[in-house]
């Protein structure tokens, strides 16, 4: 609003100018029309010649003014010069100028603005002209006046303008103070309250935005139940059918009577394998699930990630002595210099950064063949406020171009030849994403380019701290 106001103000100024210089010359042209008509009472015909004789009275009037000069000028019809100026500029006579008739032109004599009135004298009834009369004044007292109106009219607007401008800003502050207290109470929620927002205090213009914004989220609500509700029945309908199909092929493999036949000792062992497969998908689409939904209501409490991360590896240890992979664990102390710091704990939802670690040691371990080494650590920085959880292994790696591509749900590396469900590391990126925190992988040893290893560190940075 204020924008207008600021462009209107020149153009007002200009219209005012333009209407001031209308106003200014008006009576001016009334006055020199006025002595135009008495030029003309001197103006006579002698022996079929024009004649001029001014009186030394009128001649004094002319010179009245200390302000303008005044110039005046006779021709007759022939355009000889009976009396007055002879540099004053002749008009041209159009054929549409009526005689008798006073007209009003602007022009320069003697390199001066004039305002010049003139007339054509003719015989009654006749319609050539005798002479022609003609009387310009010096616009001096036209521009005073002038600039005396823009004068009584800017000054006031200068009052004015600051005034309005105000007065909007007053009436816009007061106006928009309900809203802004609408958006208080929005930011205020917590992200898991989807209470109908009160309507009593809401201004009535927006009224039935926030009746629409009310029925999103009461529909949003009924989402997320249903939602968990699913989440709840797919855990007991899905896990428990497949744990008890992988549990009775293994009893079925003991039971096997012996030399009944390799085929079906396959067989049962390839049912087992497929049972624990699905078991697994299940688990992580289950956690996927939960993340996502977490995202909406994330209880938070202080976490310690190197006890978290301990647990962790600590779940995994029997996976890597299976595989005959070293799973080692380190946290590395402060430097001298920061010993003695507060104890730093991650400000975090327990349950999903065990998610997360579980995830990462799990691909490490998965990706990293028989005989390497997985190591896990914990970095931490008391005083900028900074954790750090790196898990290092010795397998195949990441090409760079594809460690954007993995993090997205079900993509897998091609050529890798390793079971799994491609929702491990969309897992993380979505944890990490919760958190606030930055995941980045590169090769743990490039000087090995047939096997460089991955290196996958999330950073927890010092906004998500607080010290306990």
């Amino acid at each position: 609003m204020l924008t207008p106001l600021l462009l209107l103000w020149p153009l007002s100024l200009g219209l005012t100018w333009y209407v001031a210089q209308g106003i200014a010359n008006r009576p001016y042209d009334r006055a020199l029309e006025f002595t135009l008509q008495a030029l003309t009472q001197f103006v006579a015909v002698e022996g079929g010649r024009v004649t001029f004789a001014l009186t030394p009275q009128a001649r004094e009037l002319l010179r009245a003014d200390d302000t303008d000069l005044v110039f005046y000028q006779v021709r007759d019809a022939a355009g000889r010069l009976v009396a007055g100026d002879p540099a004053f500029p002749t008009p041209q006579r159009e054929p549409s100028t009526r005689l008798g008739s006073v007209q009003l032109r602007d022009d320069r004599v003697r390199d001066e603005e004039v305002r010049v009135a003139y007339i054509w004298l003719a015989p009654s009834g006749s319609r050539e002209p005798l002479a022609l009369v003609q009387v310009g004044e010096t616009r001096g007292k036209r521009s005073k006046l002038a600039t005396e109106i823009i004068k009584g009219v800017m000054v006031p607007q200068f009052i004015i303008l600051p005034l309005a401008v105000l007065l909007v800003w007053l009436a816009l502050v007061r106006g928009i103070r309900p809203l802004s207290e609408l958006e208080r109470r929005i930011r205020s929620r917590r992200p898991d309250d989807l209470s109908p927002i009160d309507l009593h205090h809401v201004p009535q213009e927006v009224a039935p935005l926030v009746g629409s914004i009310n029925e999103l989220l009461q529909r949003l609500a009924v989402t997320l139940s249903n939602q968990k509700r699913f989440l709840a029945d797919a855990a007991h309908q899905l896990k428990t059918p497949l744990a008890g199909l992988r549990l009775q092929a293994e009893m079925a493999q003991q039971q096997l009577p012996s030399g009944s036949g390799d085929e079906i000792e396959r067989t049962l062992r390839h049912i087992a394998a497929s049972s624990a497969r699905a078991t697994h998908t299940v688990n992580q689409l289950l956690a996927l699930a939960r993340a996502e939904a977490a995202g909406q209501a994330l209880p938070r409490e202080p976490v310690d990630l190197t006890a978290v991360a301990r647990e962790v590896v600590e779940d995994l240890v029997p996976l890597a002595l299976d595989k005959g992979i070293d799973l080692g664990f380190e946290t590395l102390p402060p430097p001298a210099t920061l010993r003695g710091a507060p104890p730093l704990r991650l400000w975090g939802n327990a349950v999903l950064l065990a998610e997360l670690a579980r995830n990462l040691i799990d691909n490490a371990l998965r990706y990293t063949p028989s005989g390497g080494v997985v190591t896990v650590r914990v970095l931490s920085d008391p005083w900028g406020g900074v954790q750090v959880l790196q898990i290092e292994d010795d397998g195949p790696g990441i090409a760079p171009q594809e460690r954007e591509r993995v993090l997205a749900p079900f993509y897998r590396t091609l050529g890798t030849n390793v079971e799994g469900s491609g929702l491990g590391l969309a897992i993380v990126h979505e944890i990490v994403r919760q958190h606030g925190a930055t995941l980045t992988m590169e090769d743990a040893n490039p000087e090995r380019p047939e096997r460089p290893g991955l290196r996958v560190a999330v950073r927890f940075q010092a906004a998500s701290m607080r010290e306990v």
